[in-house]
């Protein structure tokens, strides 16, 4: 796979269309605020490593980063009404959630060593409710073998209840705020050694994540969130 990961060209004609009608949407049915664009390393291959409470997370990340990012989503969704259809129209890369997908870990380190951004959840799915979970260790794998850095991006306010919110016209507060670039230590271990340390620095992330949040937004991390 020595050939570098191209965009699919229906993708890269639809997301500039898809991003402004969200960030318009968003704008319009809540009050957006979005800290920390300096910290975004443009132009390169990172990973931008979110905090997971609802369905509003990968769209409102999407429509408001400024570079086009590839995005994981869960393959249970791309069969609901609705959803599923935007979900296609941008290419989101479904992924099934608890099962080990080799040819999906290929697809995203293809597209790291491509140089491309890549949006995922650490937590593995959503939480639903503010308090976050301990990670996969995911992550982990994904930056071992590619070195790409991690972007927190700390997202507030996406609640399940933020559309009926929205339909009474109380313009709930979203908020975005993102974090340095994270570099994480190499793993030279073998065996369940390097596993451990896989979930390490998976955790490493979260702490990064949970020291930009709210306390109520922290959860398991709460004692160990690095500001």
């Amino acid at each position: 796979m020595n050939d570098p990961y191209r965009v699919p060209l229906a993708y890269r004609i639809s997301r500039p269309f898809l991003k402004p009608i969200f960030r318009g949407l968003f704008r319009f049915l809540g009050r957006v605020k979005i800290t920390g664009g300096e910290n975004i390393p443009y132009g390169k291959a990172y990973v931008v490593a979110m905090n997971h409470v609802s369905m509003f997370d990968p769209p409102f990340v999407g429509a408001f980063w400024p570079e086009q990012l590839e995005i994981i989503g869960a393959a249970d969704v791309f069969d609901k009404p609705g959803q599923g259809q935007i979900l296609k129209a941008y290419g989101v890369i479904p992924v099934h959630r608890g099962d080990y997908d080799r040819a999906l870990l290929v697809k995203i380190i293809h597209i790291l060593k491509s140089g491309l951004p890549l949006l995922i959840a650490p937590e593995g799915g959503r939480s639903h409710v503010p308090a976050m979970r301990r990670a996969k260790p995911g992550v982990g794998y994904i930056i071992e073998q590619t070195g790409a850095p991690v972007v927190p991006a700390a997202l507030v306010g996406t609640t399940g209840d933020f559309w009926q919110r929205a339909k009474r016209g109380e313009k709930p507060a979203l908020e975005m705020r993102i974090g340095k670039p994270i570099v994480l230590p190499e793993i030279n271990s073998k065996g369940n050694e390097r596993h451990e340390a896989r979930q390490r620095n998976a955790d490493l992330v979260m702490r990064h994540l949970a020291g930009l949040l709210p306390e109520e937004y922290r959860g398991v991390y709460a004692d160990s969130a690095i500001f």
